[in-house]
This record gives C-alpha cells, structure tokens and sequence, in this order.
C-alpha cells in the first residue's frame, strides 16, 4: 500500500539531505570533517559519537555544548590550529603592517593566535573589526581572554559546520526535507 499524505494525494518519499549524510557517515569521515571544522580531536570525536543528528540546530547546540567541556589541552589544541582571518586583498599595506605588529603582540602576550569570528561583516570592514578586537583583547588577563577565545572558537566552529553542511541549512527545523540540488 502506498503512504498517503493529509490531503489523500500520495506522499512523496524524503530525499537524503547533507545532514542524512553526515549522520550515515562512517566514523572516520565524520571526525575528519568535524576536525577540519573544530580543530580539536576531542571535540570532534564528542561530536561524531553522538551522530545521528535530527537537525543541522540540534548538531550546532551539540558543537556548542560540548566546547563548554574543553580541557585547557583541548583549547590549546584548537586555537593552535588557528591562523589569522584571512582579509580582502586590496588593503593599505600600513593597515597590514598594523595588523601583523598587532598580532604579534597578541600571539607574545597570549602564545596562540588570534581568533575572531568574522561572519556576516561586509569584507570593507573586515580589517578595521580585526585590529579593534586585537587592540582590545590585547588588555584582558590570560584567562580573560582563553574564555574570550573559546567563544570565538565556538562561533568560528558553527560558522565552519554550516559552510560544510551547506544544502543542510535549509533543513534546520526538519531533516526530512531535501537539500537544495538533491
């Protein structure tokens, strides 16, 4: 017998989503693709072991979730995956020079990149927002700014598995919708 939906037309069978994907996944797949996005084995290995997800905003509150359960070795893991944001080309080359002095110091001071989440600035203010926050952090205590970092790595991290998990974004409150293009 096939299934009928509410109106009494037939029910179109689900397409597989991205997040279908992930959840099926082998286990090695998936900890690469989430070490890729997390930078920290752990984390990435928490993530991975408690699959399948039933919406990409289940998967983000899970991410979430467990950065809050780092270890400092964890954090240190991450952020030393971590490089400066890349900026729109086309800079003044003293804005350059002010944001690599600005790094250094903030890589002397704290002995880890600096990290800054910059989803959904204009690139035009890409370089400004950057040096502001340097500037700024470069006055926080070392654990301050460990907390201040572990945000950012939270927010880079759900910015990262949205990137990948891309045709998901559209089944955030239900993963029986199909991914664009599938």
């Amino acid at each position: 017998m096939t299934p009928t939906h509410l109106s009494g037309r037939p029910a179109i069978p689900s397409l597989p989503t991205v997040l279908d994907a992930f959840n099926s996944a082998p286990a090695d797949e998936a900890r690469a693709l989430l070490s890729a996005c997390l930078r920290s084995l752990r984390w990435a290995d928490r993530i991975a072991t408690h699959r399948p997800y039933p919406t990409v905003d289940a998967l983000l509150a899970a991410s979430d979730e467990a950065a809050y359960d780092l270890t400092t070795a964890d954090l240190s893991e991450a952020l030393a995956g971590e490089s400066l944001p890349a900026l729109p080309d086309g800079g003044y080359s003293a804005a350059q020079l002010a944001l690599d002095a600005a790094h250094a110091a903030y890589e002397a001071r704290f002995g880890h990149a600096f990290v800054i989440c910059l989803d959904g600035l204009a690139p035009a203010e890409a370089l400004d927002h950057v040096l502001e926050g340097i500037r700024s952090r470069l006055t926080n205590d070392p654990e301050d700014e460990r907390v201040v970092a572990a945000e950012e790595l939270r927010r880079l991290a759900k910015e990262r598995l949205m990137s990948s998990l891309r045709g998901a974004r559209n089944c955030a409150t239900s993963h029986t919708h199909p991914a664009p293009g599938t």
